[in-house]
Protein backbone atom coordinates (compact mmCIF):
# COMPACT_ATOMS: atom_id res chain seq x y z
CA UNK A 1 0.00 0.00 0.00
CA UNK A 2 1.44 3.42 -0.74
CA UNK A 3 -0.02 7.14 -0.24
CA UNK A 4 0.88 10.41 -0.87
CA UNK A 5 -0.44 14.11 0.72
CA UNK A 6 -2.05 11.57 3.42
CA UNK A 7 -2.35 14.27 6.77
CA UNK A 8 1.28 14.27 7.92
CA UNK A 9 2.68 11.75 5.53
CA UNK A 10 3.92 13.54 2.28
CA UNK A 11 4.60 10.03 0.90
CA UNK A 12 4.17 6.48 3.15
CA UNK A 13 4.69 3.21 1.60
CA UNK A 14 3.75 -0.39 3.45
CA UNK A 15 4.43 -3.78 2.23
CA UNK A 16 2.25 -5.92 4.79
CA UNK A 17 2.03 -9.65 5.48
CA UNK A 18 -0.26 -12.40 5.45
CA UNK A 19 -1.90 -12.85 9.17
CA UNK A 20 -1.91 -10.17 11.87
CA UNK A 21 0.14 -6.78 10.62
CA UNK A 22 0.74 -4.68 13.98
CA UNK A 23 1.36 -0.94 13.45
CA UNK A 24 2.52 1.01 16.38
CA UNK A 25 3.67 4.55 17.42
CA UNK A 26 2.75 7.55 19.79
CA UNK A 27 -0.52 9.03 19.86
CA UNK A 28 -0.49 11.32 17.15
CA UNK A 29 2.15 9.72 14.57
CA UNK A 30 -0.13 8.55 12.27
CA UNK A 31 -1.29 5.05 13.06
CA UNK A 32 -4.83 5.69 12.02
CA UNK A 33 -4.04 7.24 9.30
CA UNK A 34 -2.68 4.01 7.30
CA UNK A 35 -6.32 2.54 8.38
CA UNK A 36 -8.06 5.50 6.56
CA UNK A 37 -5.96 4.83 3.77
CA UNK A 38 -7.53 1.67 3.37
CA UNK A 39 -10.92 2.31 4.20
CA UNK A 40 -10.78 5.72 1.40
CA UNK A 41 -9.95 2.86 -1.31
CA UNK A 42 -12.81 0.41 -0.15
CA UNK A 43 -15.52 2.61 0.71
CA UNK A 44 -14.43 6.02 -1.19
CA UNK A 45 -14.66 7.69 2.36
CA UNK A 46 -12.73 8.14 5.94
CA UNK A 47 -14.80 6.42 8.52
CA UNK A 48 -13.55 9.85 10.43
CA UNK A 49 -15.73 11.87 8.02
CA UNK A 50 -15.61 13.74 4.63
CA UNK A 51 -12.14 13.43 2.81
CA UNK A 52 -12.24 17.27 2.92
CA UNK A 53 -11.95 17.03 6.45
CA UNK A 54 -8.40 16.74 6.99
CA UNK A 55 -7.37 13.69 5.18
CA UNK A 56 -5.93 15.44 2.36
CA UNK A 57 -2.49 16.80 3.84
CA UNK A 58 -2.49 20.54 4.62
CA UNK A 59 -1.52 22.99 1.26
CA UNK A 60 -2.11 19.13 -1.11
CA UNK A 61 -4.16 19.37 -3.65
CA UNK A 62 -5.37 15.72 -3.54
CA UNK A 63 -4.85 12.50 -1.43
CA UNK A 64 -3.24 9.85 -3.69
CA UNK A 65 -3.62 5.91 -2.44
CA UNK A 66 -2.27 2.86 -4.43
CA UNK A 67 -3.03 -0.75 -3.12
CA UNK A 68 -1.76 -3.78 -4.24
CA UNK A 69 -3.29 -7.36 -3.55
CA UNK A 70 -3.98 -10.99 -4.25
CA UNK A 71 -7.18 -12.72 -4.45
CA UNK A 72 -7.06 -15.82 -2.88
CA UNK A 73 -9.95 -17.10 -4.47
CA UNK A 74 -8.88 -17.03 -7.93
CA UNK A 75 -5.20 -15.94 -7.32
CA UNK A 76 -4.58 -12.79 -9.58
CA UNK A 77 -3.15 -9.80 -8.51
CA UNK A 78 -5.13 -6.94 -8.37
CA UNK A 79 -4.29 -3.05 -8.44
CA UNK A 80 -6.47 -0.07 -7.89
CA UNK A 81 -5.15 3.23 -7.49
CA UNK A 82 -7.83 6.17 -5.96
CA UNK A 83 -6.82 9.87 -6.29
CA UNK A 84 -9.67 12.58 -4.36
CA UNK A 85 -9.49 16.14 -3.39
CA UNK A 86 -12.27 15.99 -1.14
CA UNK A 87 -14.73 17.15 -4.28
CA UNK A 88 -13.49 15.08 -6.89
CA UNK A 89 -11.85 12.09 -8.06
CA UNK A 90 -10.16 9.57 -9.98
CA UNK A 91 -9.63 6.20 -10.07
CA UNK A 92 -7.97 3.13 -12.21
CA UNK A 93 -8.61 -0.31 -11.59
CA UNK A 94 -6.01 -3.22 -13.17
CA UNK A 95 -4.78 -0.43 -15.47
CA UNK A 96 -8.26 0.69 -16.16
CA UNK A 97 -9.94 3.48 -15.53
CA UNK A 98 -13.21 3.66 -13.67
CA UNK A 99 -16.20 5.15 -14.43
CA UNK A 100 -18.11 4.60 -10.96
CA UNK A 101 -16.04 4.98 -7.26
CA UNK A 102 -18.88 2.06 -6.58
CA UNK A 103 -16.57 0.02 -8.72
CA UNK A 104 -13.48 0.95 -7.56
CA UNK A 105 -14.41 -0.12 -3.78
CA UNK A 106 -16.79 -3.47 -4.65
CA UNK A 107 -12.68 -4.83 -5.90
CA UNK A 108 -11.25 -4.48 -2.58
CA UNK A 109 -13.72 -5.25 0.80
CA UNK A 110 -12.62 -3.99 4.21
CA UNK A 111 -14.21 -4.56 7.81
CA UNK A 112 -13.10 -1.68 10.05
CA UNK A 113 -13.44 -1.42 13.90
CA UNK A 114 -12.49 1.92 15.21
CA UNK A 115 -13.45 4.05 18.59
CA UNK A 116 -16.62 5.39 16.54
CA UNK A 117 -18.27 2.22 15.37
CA UNK A 118 -20.56 2.25 18.43
CA UNK A 119 -22.54 4.47 16.40
CA UNK A 120 -23.46 1.33 14.86
CA UNK A 121 -26.04 0.28 17.71
CA UNK A 122 -25.96 3.38 19.37
CA UNK A 123 -26.17 6.00 16.32
CA UNK A 124 -28.84 7.00 14.35
CA UNK A 125 -30.65 4.19 11.25
CA UNK A 126 -27.76 5.83 9.13
CA UNK A 127 -24.79 3.37 9.73
CA UNK A 128 -27.19 0.23 10.01
CA UNK A 129 -28.50 1.36 6.79
CA UNK A 130 -25.01 0.90 5.54
CA UNK A 131 -23.79 -1.94 7.35
CA UNK A 132 -26.44 -3.80 5.41
CA UNK A 133 -26.14 -2.18 1.92
CA UNK A 134 -22.13 -2.82 2.44
CA UNK A 135 -23.33 -6.67 2.99
CA UNK A 136 -25.41 -7.06 -0.36
CA UNK A 137 -23.17 -4.85 -2.17
CA UNK A 138 -19.65 -7.36 -1.54
CA UNK A 139 -22.17 -10.78 -1.66
CA UNK A 140 -24.34 -10.36 -4.30
CA UNK A 141 -21.49 -8.31 -7.26
CA UNK A 142 -22.81 -9.44 -10.99
CA UNK A 143 -26.14 -11.25 -10.03
CA UNK A 144 -28.47 -10.14 -12.46
CA UNK A 145 -31.22 -8.80 -10.60
CA UNK A 146 -29.25 -8.12 -7.64
CA UNK A 147 -29.44 -5.58 -5.03
CA UNK A 148 -27.54 -3.01 -6.55
CA UNK A 149 -29.38 -2.62 -9.14
CA UNK A 150 -31.93 -1.45 -7.25
CA UNK A 151 -30.47 0.45 -4.95
CA UNK A 152 -29.28 3.15 -7.75
CA UNK A 153 -32.85 2.65 -9.10
CA UNK A 154 -34.98 3.75 -5.74
CA UNK A 155 -32.29 6.26 -4.98
CA UNK A 156 -32.90 7.75 -8.54
CA UNK A 157 -36.48 7.66 -7.73
CA UNK A 158 -36.19 8.85 -4.57
CA UNK A 159 -34.35 12.11 -5.60
CA UNK A 160 -36.85 12.68 -7.94
CA UNK A 161 -39.79 12.40 -5.38
CA UNK A 162 -38.25 14.71 -3.07
CA UNK A 163 -37.44 17.49 -5.60
CA UNK A 164 -41.31 17.97 -6.66
CA UNK A 165 -42.10 17.43 -3.24
CA UNK A 166 -40.10 20.41 -2.31
CA UNK A 167 -41.37 22.43 -5.33
CA UNK A 168 -44.71 21.67 -4.48
CA UNK A 169 -45.87 19.73 -7.35
CA UNK A 170 -48.14 16.77 -7.51
CA UNK A 171 -50.60 14.74 -9.21
CA UNK A 172 -49.65 12.43 -12.07
CA UNK A 173 -46.18 13.32 -11.66
CA UNK A 174 -45.81 11.90 -8.14
CA UNK A 175 -48.26 9.20 -8.70
CA UNK A 176 -45.31 7.85 -11.36
CA UNK A 177 -42.88 7.97 -9.07
CA UNK A 178 -44.62 6.39 -6.12
CA UNK A 179 -44.83 3.75 -8.71
CA UNK A 180 -41.21 3.70 -9.25
CA UNK A 181 -40.37 4.06 -5.73
CA UNK A 182 -43.29 0.96 -5.29
CA UNK A 183 -41.20 -0.84 -7.70
CA UNK A 184 -37.76 -1.00 -6.67
CA UNK A 185 -38.19 -0.30 -2.78
CA UNK A 186 -40.14 -3.73 -2.35
CA UNK A 187 -37.29 -6.16 -4.14
CA UNK A 188 -34.91 -3.58 -2.42
CA UNK A 189 -36.50 -4.49 1.31
CA UNK A 190 -36.62 -8.01 0.18
CA UNK A 191 -32.66 -8.85 -0.53
CA UNK A 192 -32.24 -6.38 3.31
CA UNK A 193 -34.61 -8.93 5.18
CA UNK A 194 -33.04 -12.00 3.35
CA UNK A 195 -29.37 -10.30 4.23
CA UNK A 196 -30.26 -9.89 8.14
CA UNK A 197 -31.73 -13.38 8.26
CA UNK A 198 -29.04 -15.00 7.07
CA UNK A 199 -26.52 -13.09 9.31
CA UNK A 200 -28.18 -14.26 12.17
CA UNK A 201 -26.91 -17.32 12.73
CA UNK A 202 -23.15 -16.20 12.26
CA UNK A 203 -24.24 -13.11 15.07
CA UNK A 204 -25.58 -15.36 17.58
CA UNK A 205 -21.83 -17.45 16.96
CA UNK A 206 -20.30 -14.27 17.51
CA UNK A 207 -22.58 -12.66 20.11
CA UNK A 208 -21.72 -16.17 22.19
CA UNK A 209 -18.12 -16.06 22.44
CA UNK A 210 -17.48 -12.22 23.36
CA UNK A 211 -20.07 -11.48 24.79
CA UNK A 212 -22.11 -14.65 26.50
CA UNK A 213 -23.25 -12.47 29.85
CA UNK A 214 -26.12 -11.02 26.90
CA UNK A 215 -27.34 -13.82 25.94
CA UNK A 216 -29.06 -14.46 22.82
CA UNK A 217 -28.87 -11.76 20.42
CA UNK A 218 -31.81 -11.20 17.65
CA UNK A 219 -31.62 -9.25 15.08
CA UNK A 220 -35.21 -7.05 14.40
CA UNK A 221 -35.49 -5.84 10.78
CA UNK A 222 -37.26 -2.59 10.37
CA UNK A 223 -38.16 -1.95 6.82
CA UNK A 224 -39.13 2.02 7.03
CA UNK A 225 -42.86 1.20 6.90
CA UNK A 226 -45.30 -0.59 8.47
CA UNK A 227 -44.80 -2.99 5.47
CA UNK A 228 -46.85 -6.12 7.90
CA UNK A 229 -49.76 -3.90 6.67
CA UNK A 230 -49.53 -1.62 3.90
CA UNK A 231 -47.65 -2.01 0.52
CA UNK A 232 -44.99 0.29 -0.44
CA UNK A 233 -47.26 2.01 -2.65
CA UNK A 234 -50.18 2.55 -0.56
CA UNK A 235 -47.89 3.72 2.08
CA UNK A 236 -46.57 6.47 -0.17
CA UNK A 237 -49.96 7.63 -0.97
CA UNK A 238 -50.90 7.67 2.50
CA UNK A 239 -48.29 9.50 3.52
CA UNK A 240 -48.64 12.08 0.59
CA UNK A 241 -49.85 15.06 2.79
CA UNK A 242 -47.54 14.83 5.35
CA UNK A 243 -44.38 14.39 2.71
CA UNK A 244 -45.55 17.68 1.09
CA UNK A 245 -45.65 19.13 4.20
CA UNK A 246 -42.38 18.28 4.91
CA UNK A 247 -40.91 18.40 1.67
CA UNK A 248 -39.20 14.78 1.47
CA UNK A 249 -40.41 11.46 1.28
CA UNK A 250 -41.23 9.84 5.35
CA UNK A 251 -41.58 6.36 4.52
CA UNK A 252 -40.04 3.69 2.55
CA UNK A 253 -36.54 1.46 2.59
CA UNK A 254 -34.45 4.93 3.16
CA UNK A 255 -35.86 5.05 6.35
CA UNK A 256 -35.17 1.35 7.18
CA UNK A 257 -33.49 -0.11 10.41
CA UNK A 258 -32.52 -2.81 12.33
CA UNK A 259 -31.77 -3.53 15.88
CA UNK A 260 -30.56 -5.89 18.63
CA UNK A 261 -32.29 -7.20 21.09
CA UNK A 262 -30.77 -9.67 23.63
CA UNK A 263 -32.51 -12.14 25.49
CA UNK A 264 -31.22 -10.85 29.06
CA UNK A 265 -32.27 -7.40 28.10
CA UNK A 266 -35.69 -8.05 27.99
CA UNK A 267 -36.86 -4.61 28.39
CA UNK A 268 -34.05 -3.43 25.72
CA UNK A 269 -32.30 -1.57 28.54
CA UNK A 270 -29.39 0.95 27.25
CA UNK A 271 -26.21 -1.25 26.67
CA UNK A 272 -23.14 0.43 28.22
CA UNK A 273 -20.39 2.18 26.10
CA UNK A 274 -18.09 -1.26 26.77
CA UNK A 275 -21.67 -3.51 25.67
CA UNK A 276 -21.98 -1.17 22.41
CA UNK A 277 -18.55 -1.53 21.79
CA UNK A 278 -18.85 -5.46 21.84
CA UNK A 279 -22.23 -5.68 19.97
CA UNK A 280 -20.49 -3.45 17.29
CA UNK A 281 -17.22 -5.69 16.67
CA UNK A 282 -19.42 -8.74 16.62
CA UNK A 283 -21.59 -7.22 14.14
CA UNK A 284 -18.59 -6.88 12.03
CA UNK A 285 -17.00 -10.06 13.08
CA UNK A 286 -20.68 -12.23 11.97
CA UNK A 287 -20.77 -9.51 8.79
CA UNK A 288 -17.01 -10.92 7.72
CA UNK A 289 -17.73 -14.18 8.42
CA UNK A 290 -20.46 -14.48 6.15
CA UNK A 291 -18.64 -12.64 3.40
CA UNK A 292 -15.99 -15.46 3.60
CA UNK A 293 -18.68 -17.77 3.40
CA UNK A 294 -19.82 -16.34 0.49
CA UNK A 295 -17.40 -15.18 -1.55
CA UNK A 296 -14.28 -18.18 -0.04
CA UNK A 297 -12.07 -15.32 1.27
CA UNK A 298 -12.10 -13.76 4.48
CA UNK A 299 -12.48 -9.33 3.73
CA UNK A 300 -9.55 -7.38 5.53
CA UNK A 301 -10.26 -6.65 8.77
CA UNK A 302 -9.10 -2.87 10.17
CA UNK A 303 -8.49 -2.67 13.87
CA UNK A 304 -7.95 0.91 15.01
CA UNK A 305 -6.63 0.99 18.53
CA UNK A 306 -7.77 -1.99 19.35
CA UNK A 307 -6.20 -2.01 23.21
CA UNK A 308 -8.01 1.08 24.38
CA UNK A 309 -11.76 0.03 22.95
CA UNK A 310 -11.58 -3.70 24.60
CA UNK A 311 -9.77 -4.71 27.65
CA UNK A 312 -7.11 -7.64 27.49
CA UNK A 313 -9.91 -10.78 27.58
CA UNK A 314 -11.69 -9.73 24.61
CA UNK A 315 -8.39 -8.58 22.79
CA UNK A 316 -7.14 -12.69 23.05
CA UNK A 317 -10.43 -13.82 21.96
CA UNK A 318 -10.98 -11.68 18.81
CA UNK A 319 -7.37 -12.37 17.95
CA UNK A 320 -7.53 -15.86 18.19
CA UNK A 321 -10.81 -16.01 16.12
CA UNK A 322 -9.13 -13.53 13.39
CA UNK A 323 -5.75 -15.99 13.47
CA UNK A 324 -8.07 -18.91 13.00
CA UNK A 325 -9.80 -17.43 9.78
CA UNK A 326 -6.70 -16.91 8.36
CA UNK A 327 -7.78 -13.36 7.59
CA UNK A 328 -5.47 -10.34 6.98
CA UNK A 329 -5.58 -8.07 10.18
CA UNK A 330 -4.25 -4.94 10.73
CA UNK A 331 -4.31 -3.31 14.32
CA UNK A 332 -2.98 -0.23 15.38
CA UNK A 333 -2.00 1.02 19.11
CA UNK A 334 1.09 2.72 21.05
CA UNK A 335 2.20 -1.21 22.01
CA UNK A 336 1.59 -4.45 21.32
CA UNK A 337 -1.70 -5.43 22.70
CA UNK A 338 -1.87 -7.02 25.84
CA UNK A 339 -4.11 -10.21 24.37
CA UNK A 340 -1.37 -10.69 21.82
CA UNK A 341 0.36 -13.62 23.12
CA UNK A 342 4.25 -13.43 21.53
CA UNK A 343 4.82 -17.15 21.95
CA UNK A 344 1.48 -18.28 20.14
CA UNK A 345 1.46 -15.29 17.74
CA UNK A 346 4.52 -13.42 15.73
CA UNK A 347 3.08 -10.79 14.09
CA UNK A 348 4.45 -8.22 11.20
CA UNK A 349 5.80 -5.43 13.56
CA UNK A 350 5.59 -1.89 12.06
CA UNK A 351 6.71 1.59 13.97
CA UNK A 352 5.20 4.80 12.75
CA UNK A 353 7.36 7.86 13.46
CA UNK A 354 7.90 11.54 11.75
CA UNK A 355 6.10 11.00 9.34
CA UNK A 356 7.55 7.65 8.39
CA UNK A 357 6.50 3.76 8.58
CA UNK A 358 9.32 1.54 9.25
CA UNK A 359 9.73 -2.81 9.63
CA UNK A 360 10.37 -3.38 13.25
Amino acid sequence: MEASCLRRFPQVSMTPEPGINLITGDNGAGKTSLLEALHLMAYGRSFRGRVRDGLVRTGAEAVEVFVEWREATQGRQRRAGLRHSGQAWTGRLDGENVAQLGDLCAALAVVSFEPGSHALVTGGGEPRRRFMDWGLFHVEQGREGGFLPLWRRYARALKQRNALLKAGVGGGQLDAWDHELAEAGEPLTDHRQRYLDALQQDLSTVIAELAPSLGTATLAFQPGWRRHELALGDALLLARDRDRSAGYTTVGPHRADWRIDYSSLPQRETLSRGQAKLTALSCLLAQAQDFARRRGEWPVIALDDLASELDRHHQRRILERLLASGAQVFITGTEVPAGLDPATVSPSLFHVEQGVINRV
